[in-house]
């Protein structure tokens, strides 16, 4: 993964909280990391809306005490990073489908071709307290494993990726496979497509997330 400048990185995030705001993937609630060498940059606490280039913070890996203007949560990128160097960016924010379908107990299965994306099944961390200590960000991370992604039972979801565009467009899937495996759920038995359907999806992933990152990043500008 190549490192980019620090105010290119700034704005690839605050980009990022704009798109999540603008799908209804986050309210007040909700941070973007990308990782940099041995540290991530990360939003600061604030709406994801909210935020500028100059107010991203610089975590290292291996900190015993995060450092003051970053999201209590950092633990969750930190204990992520440490332990998948596949892992270029994350996303954590709040989409409202898939918090509800785990909530009732219901799993989210690749019913269209994107939800592959997340795996035959998009895992999930059964604690919804607040990860605001190295401990909790670990048990997350385990529960995460090799996964591209989860949700949090009763506390929104993380979606990862090679890059902050990769990571917020996994999450836009991540709902719309929710909505599709709510509305499935609601008209009879859903079914997952088949594995090699599946895998077949997963093979064009990074293609196709770009090409969502690109619809999803774009904003309206004043003429």
């Amino acid at each position: 993964m190549l490192s980019q400048p620090p105010d290119q990185q700034g704005s690839d995030l605050a980009r990022a909280g704009r798109a999540l705001v603008r799908h209804g993937l986050a309210t007040a609630f909700g941070h973007v990391s990308i990782r940099t060498g041995d540290a991530f940059v990360i939003s600061p606490p604030t709406a994801l809306d909210a935020f500028d280039a100059g107010q991203v913070r610089t975590v290292p890996l291996g900190t015993a005490e995060l450092p003051p203007g970053v999201p209590k949560e950092a633990w969750i990128h930190h204990e992520i990073y440490r332990r998948r160097p596949d892992v270029g960016a994350i996303c954590r924010s709040q989409p409202p489908v898939a918090t509800a379908l785990v909530s009732a107990g219901v799993p989210i299965r690749p019913l269209h071709g994107q939800g592959a994306f997340l795996g035959p099944e998009t895992a999930v961390h059964p604690d919804s307290r607040l990860v605001r200590d190295q401990a909790a960000g670990t048990a997350l991370a385990e529960s995460l494993a090799d996964a591209p992604g989860l949700v949090m039972r009763g506390n929104g979801a993380v979606t990862t990726g090679t890059d902050i565009a990769s990571a917020t467009a996994l999450m836009w899937v991540l709902e719309a496979s929710a909505q599709l495996n709510a509305t499935a759920n609601a008209a009879g038995t859903p079914q997952a497509l088949p594995a090699s359907e599946q895998d077949s999806w997963r093979s064009v992933a990074p293609e196709l997330l770009a090409r969502i990152w690109l619809w999803i990043s774009r904003e309206e500008r004043n003429s």
